[in-house]
This record gives structure tokens, sequence and C-alpha cells, in this order.
């Protein structure tokens, strides 16, 4: 699973608020040919990148070239169940990426066309929002 291997500080403050706003970094194809990017806000975690990832190699039989355009840097803390309230934050339990909508979240190259679509699809299908596959042409 990704996650930092170092951080300066274990917990982080939860922010939505710059959630919504596109995304003016990330937004545009920088390593293959291919993107799959974001059209909804969401936080995405650790295990559905690495889903994600796996469906997608898969599909193109270990062809080509995959890139992780996103990385879970922020942790999400939780309180264990019937815990009363207050006695602090709760502890760390997995991390979650924060992707903006526009956000390209994997590039891929070395692969035709129809297959990157298919295994474009089978990657979004793994995740929790709305996902749109784009060419480099298209978004030039």
């Amino acid at each position: 699973m990704l996650s930092p291997k170092r951080t300066k500080f274990r917990k982080k403050m939860r922010s939505i608020k710059t959630l919504f706003v596109a995304a003016s970094r990330k937004n545009t194809i920088a390593f293959g040919d291919f993107g799959l990017v974001a059209i909804e806000p969401k936080w995405i975690t650790n295990r559905q990148i690495e889903a994600a990832r796996i469906a997608m190699t898969r599909k193109i039989k270990r062809g080509g070239k995959v890139w992780i355009r996103i990385f879970p840097d922020m942790p999400f803390t939780k309180k264990p169940a019937e815990t009363r309230m207050g006695k602090g934050k709760g502890n760390p339990e997995y991390w979650v990426a924060v992707v903006k909508p526009g956000t390209v979240m994997f590039e891929m190259a070395g692969v035709t066309r129809e297959l990157a679509v298919e295994a474009m699809e089978l990657a979004g299908s793994k995740l929790p929002i709305k996902t749109r596959f784009v060419a480099r042409r298209e978004l030039e």
C-alpha cells in the first residue's frame, strides 16, 4: 500500500473547503499518452489506488507503462466504536489522497487507444468517483 515514509505530524486537520475547487495542478497529461481524470471531488484511500493500479496493469497484461499521479499523504483518523465524545482526536487508520475535479490520476503509454480505454474504465470502476478518459491530443 502507498503511504508516506515519515511525516512531520502524525495527525492532520480535515479540510473540505478546498476540495470543491477545480484542480490547478496535475490537470494535464505530463508523462503518458492517455489519462484518467477525476470529474468530482473526493478523498481516495490507498487501497482504492492500489486496486485501480492492479486492475489497469492486469488489463494491459503488463505491457506499456503506467504512472500514478496521486499519492495518499493525508492521514485519516478514527475514534473507536462506542467511545464517548471528547478525549482528543482518534488514531490514524489509513491514508487518503485529496483529489479535486480535473486531476489526472493515472497515465498510460505504450498501448493502443482501445486497450487504454478498456483499462482506464476498469480502473475507474474501482474508484468511488466519476472519471473520464482523456488522450494527450484532446487536452492540448
